[in-house]
């Protein structure tokens, strides 16, 4: 094992150099050109070390996370490639190649402690699209503003008041659950839980991409979202399911930015729903107390019919002051039907703060602190305590106690465009069992984007 963790971080030490020199001084001339970038090759590298502790576990089941220390990596590699097709057009795609051995083949927990770890398929290096999406703006008005450079986006000028719509393969966290300080797990909090609302089962394929929709209207200081995208053919399944009028995922979300104290801030309002064919929890428990010597995954033997699952969330930014703000994520799933595509949770708290290296004049340095807590519906921990299984936990029994995390990392520019970050998370009550753990994560992490 650790040669198969060890030879990535030697294959990536050799080629950043090479890849870096070259392709960064050809993107920033094409960046520098014009003030309007008519098209652009961005590209992006990750790798994410983590050293799981020994714990305690009063016992296992088919699905806990491994009680014994562990290590993992991720790797990935993207190429971010874009044009105008015409005005006011954008068309962007994006390979991306990944490879990497995650915690406990990606079980026991409910927030993960790698926002990377989705991506990848196995040790061996694999190519995959990732993206492939039409943006179309129509300006409204309003006063102009500058649109920065970004793996995603052309440098540019838009309209205040205007009207976005994004149209193929991405993914519903490049619209939606947006969040300054906690969104990016190649810059930010690692653990999932700093990714989204933990509770947002949100449509996406087991990479966690899918094909659809979203119309942005923005007007004044108030934007309002709307999207509907596809979901796996089955929970947490790769394939993806094209009956978008039959299986889907919606979202709607309202923005609204202010300014607090003299410094910036926003608040969103997440409501969704998904339909899939799904099973309940009070189902598949029945079934198994019907049938104690069938397998313990009896939420496959009930998926015989389509079910909608729905959830309401809101997520605040706020600055402090110019390099520094705390955010707060609160959702509330209704609980009664198998995790469809994200992950094994029902509600969901997070909050934290993070600020720039300024004090201590490293002013591109970024140190960040989040607290989280997890919980599930009654329905599913009946379903857990009674022996079941479900896609990524499953003790065997359940002791029910919330999930709780403390993560903090702090994320230091080396060079430009290359970051290294320590990262050091601890789990309280892996898989919402107070009869396992706490847990000790540590994580090194190297990103370069050029």
């Amino acid at each position: 094992m650790k040669n198969r963790i060890l030879k990535p971080l030697g294959l990536l030490a050799c080629t950043w150099p090479l890849l870096w020199g070259g392709l960064a001084s050809a993107a920033d001339e094409s960046a520098g050109a014009a003030d309007t970038e008519q098209a652009m090759a961005r590209f992006q590298s990750t790798y994410i070390w983590q050293k799981k502790s020994n714990f305690s576990a009063a016992y296992s089941g088919p699905n806990s996370l491994i009680p014994r220390s562990e290590r993992s990596y991720t790797l990935t590699f993207d190429g971010y490639f874009g044009f105008r097709p015409w005005q006011n057009a954008e068309l962007y795609f994006v390979p991306e190649i990944t490879q990497g051995l995650p915690l406990s083949n990606l079980t026991g927990l409910g927030g993960f402690t790698s926002g990377e770890a989705t991506r990848v398929s196995g040790t061996n290096p694999t190519l995959y699209r990732q993206k492939l999406f039409l943006r179309q703006t129509w300006n409204q008005g309003g006063g102009q503003q500058r649109v920065d450079a970004d793996v995603d986006q052309l440098a540019g000028f838009v309209d205040r008041d205007r009207v976005v719509l994004t149209a193929g393969n991405f993914s519903t966290l490049d619209i939606f659950d947006d969040n300054l300080y906690a969104k990016d797990p190649r810059s930010q909090f690692l653990n999932w839980s700093g990714m989204s609302h933990l509770a947002y089962d949100y449509a996406a394929d087991a990479r966690g991409f899918g094909w659809g929709a979203a119309l942005e209207w923005y007007t004044g200081d108030w934007v309002l979202r709307a999207g509907r995208m596809t979901g796996p053919t089955t929970p947490n399944g790769l394939p993806t399911d094209l009956r978008i009028f039959k299986h889907y995922g919606d979202q709607v979300e309202v923005e609204h930015a202010h300014t607090l104290a003299g410094q910036p801030g926003k608040v969103r309002v997440l409501a969704w729903r998904s339909r899939a064919l799904l099973s309940s929890y009070a189902e598949a428990l029945a079934y198994g107390q019907a049938n104690p010597n069938a397998s313990k995954e009896w939420i496959s033997a009930v998926r015989n019919g389509d079910k909608t699952k729905y959830g309401l969330g809101l997520n605040v930014e706020q600055a402090v002051n110019d390099r520094s703000g705390v955010f707060l994520r609160a959702m509330k799933g209704d609980g009664k039907t198998e995790t469809y595509a994200f992950a094994e949770a029902d509600a969901s708290f997070s909050t934290g703060y993070s600020t720039r290296g300024t004090a201590w004049s490293r002013d591109q340095d970024t140190l960040g602190l989040m607290y989280a807590r997890n919980m599930l519906s009654a329905d599913r921990r009946k379903y857990l305590a009674a022996g079941g299984i479900s896609f990524f936990i499953g003790d065997g029994a359940l002791r029910y106690r919330p999930e709780t995390l403390f993560e903090v990392y702090y994320n230091m520019k080396v060079s430009k465009g290359l970051w290294v970050s320590l990262d050091y998370q601890r789990i309280a009550n892996p898989a919402y069992n107070a009869d396992r753990g706490p847990v000790n994560v540590g994580s090194v992490r190297l990103h370069a984007e050029f």
